[in-house]
């Protein structure tokens, strides 16, 4: 018989079975920390994400607002004659000769309505992107087409880096982000 035979090696049995050993707590450690890291990653991406997703919304409703001014002031937009092109930044927004907001009253020509309509759109879109460069041109009246509009918005923009490319700055050559809309006043 057997040495070891009975109650004894039954014992070394299940003590040589239970539990786990250092190296195996080890490494479910080392995984379970790399899946962490990357859904910490994840998270700060998805963050950076919606705040990008709400300043360009931001944008898209101030060049909307902008838009709607041009409709209200047809006698001044649709003569681009007078205004045919303006650039103008967040450093440079128009000065308003005078406020003015109703037609018809002596201050209140299209010119100045106009005037008043860009210094107050840009001042209210320094509140979204305090750095921002702005362009409006406008095509020249013909009989045949009507003049049409194009207000486009260029900003600089912060974003979390998805990838190793991006982190070294590998895109960095790239332009910032621009929102494009087209007006007929």
């Amino acid at each position: 018989m057997n040495a070891f035979s009975g109650p004894r090696q039954s014992a070394l049995r299940l003590s040589s079975s239970q539990g786990f050993s250092l190296v195996e707590v080890l490494v479910a450690l080392i995984v379970v920390s790399v899946g962490l890291l990357g859904l910490a990653k994840m998270e700060s991406l998805a963050l950076s994400s919606t705040s990008v997703a709400g300043v360009r919304s931001a944008v898209a409703s101030q060049a909307a607002n902008l838009a709607a001014m041009m409709h209200a002031n047809q006698d001044f937009w649709q003569n681009s004659i007078v205004y045919p092109s303006t650039t103008f930044t967040s450093q440079t927004i128009p000065a308003a000769a005078t406020v003015c907001t109703t037609s018809g009253a002596a201050a209140c020509v299209p010119k100045s309505m106009a005037d008043y309509d860009l210094n107050v759109w840009g001042t209210a879109l320094k509140t979204v992107l305090p750095v921002y460069s702005t362009t409006i041109t406008c095509s020249l009246p013909t009989s045949t087409l009507p003049v049409s509009c194009v207000i486009r918005i260029t900003w600089p923009e912060n974003a979390v880096a998805a990838d190793t490319a991006q982190a070294q700055g590998n895109i960095g050559n790239l332009a910032g982000p621009d929102y494009t809309l087209y007006v007929q006043p």
